[in-house]
């Protein structure tokens, strides 16, 4: 048997591309399968987007480009935030990454040293434990619970640092659960990682798709203490429908980027360079796509929410953000069992929620038409039926 590093031995799979990737094998045996279960939009790239990378191609844009994204992209990137979130950061301060995922692991490989401890809210996002176990740091998970929209509350967070604490993850909106916090709990946090220099790596990927009226608020802006602690992450994967071009991008502490831009030399080196003209395009162009989009999600968020009231069985916590209806089905027995069972029994792709930190649960995606909404939820209904 072949010794692999200790720290790659532990590092699990993700469940979400491992059932995407069964979904994938029933349709290609002909089988209709209702996929609840990719983190992406249905929607194509918009047109002006794509139009930028064309153009980039036939103009010769395809050569290396500095391994922190062109000064081009990250003055964009800068001129974003200034405008979106009330951050001031400099083109240096900016580096462009393979994707969100790809900014986040970088930024976990540069704070983090062997023994140090990373606080996660849970349920979180798959990938961000087995990041901080690649780079020799401890996974310290911060349960949360239903009654309070699964957030951390500012006590639990005090009680959960150690003098070992090097980080806390912020997602929000999150992923499973679609919660957002509120710009007074993000206020409480930013006291409490200043006060025991915590450092923050606020994961603000799905920032565009909040369906409440309280804007998105990004906790760098809460104050300059706050600010020096803070990487800021996000994207265009989501919000401009670009999951496949892989571009993400981080921001933060002059010295810090400077060594995410030095891994970032000597592992990917730079993103895609048509990738990056069709970025420029995306975050200079209007917001009317954005718009669009996000008003036929909370469409969809709305008709899936009605769909699942009427199966009694199963209950869910109201989604303010993201794509993602995070649903209880604690009655069924194992989650992980239950998603097979779905998917193989009615050919339905949904995403156990062990992966998430949260055993029962299933996480149903509503980045689909709202026909194949209804369809999926009849079939799930019919085979709860059948499982009682």
């Amino acid at each position: 048997m072949v010794k692999i590093n200790s720290r790659i031995h532990e590092v699990l799979g993700s469940t979400t591309l491992a059932i995407t990737a069964r979904a994938n094998e029933l349709k290609a045996q002909g089988k209709d399968v209702v996929n609840f279960a990719a983190g992406e939009p249905d929607f194509d790239t918009p047109d002006y987007i794509k139009d930028a990378a064309i153009k980039a191609i036939q103009g010769g844009f395809t050569k290396y480009t500095p391994s922190s994204g062109s000064e081009e992209l990250r003055i964009a990137i800068a001129e974003k935030f200034k405008r979106d979130n009330n951050l001031e950061y400099k083109p240096g301060q900016i580096v462009v990454g393979c994707g969100a995922k790809h900014s986040i692991f970088n930024a976990v490989m540069v704070l983090c040293d062997a023994g140090e401890e990373v606080l996660i809210p849970a349920p979180y996002w798959v990938s961000y434990p087995e990041m901080v176990k690649i780079s020799g740091a401890k996974p310290v998970f911060i349960e949360t619970t239903r009654e309070n929209g699964f957030r951390i509350t500012a006590e639990q967070l005090q009680k959960a640092i150690t003098p070992r604490t090097k980080i806390l993850i912020l997602n929000s909106p999150s992923n499973p659960t679609g919660m957002v916090y509120s710009k007074a709990e993000l206020v409480k946090i930013a006291e409490i990682c200043v006060k025991n220099k915590v450092w923050v790596i606020s994961d603000e990927i799905y920032e565009k798709l909040l369906y409440g009226s309280e804007p998105f608020v990004s906790i760098a802006s809460l104050g300059k203490d706050i600010f020096d602690q803070t990487i800021t992450i996000n994207g265009v994967s989501k919000a401009y429908s670009m999951t496949g071009w892989r571009i993400g991008y981080a921001a933060g502490p002059a010295d810090v980027m400077g060594y995410m831009k030095n891994l970032q030399d000597h592992s990917t080196s730079n993103p895609t360079s048509i990738s990056q003209k069709a970025t420029v395009a995306a975050l200079k162009a209007s917001e009317t796509s954005i718009a669009m989009m996000r008003e036929e999600f909370k469409k969809r968020r709305d008709l899936i929410m009605s769909l699942v009231d009427d199966v009694p069985e199963i209950s869910y916590i109201k989604p303010d953000g993201a794509f993602y209806l995070f649903c209880d089905f604690t009655n069924f027995g194992p989650c992980a069992e239950t998603a097979k069972k779905i998917l193989n029994d009615v050919n339905v792709a949904v995403i156990p929620g062990d992966g998430f930190g949260a055993e029962g649960w299933i996480r149903l995606t509503f980045s689909t038409s709202q026909e194949r909404i209804r369809e999926g939820i009849s079939r799930i209904k019919g085979w709860i039926s059948q499982n009682k």
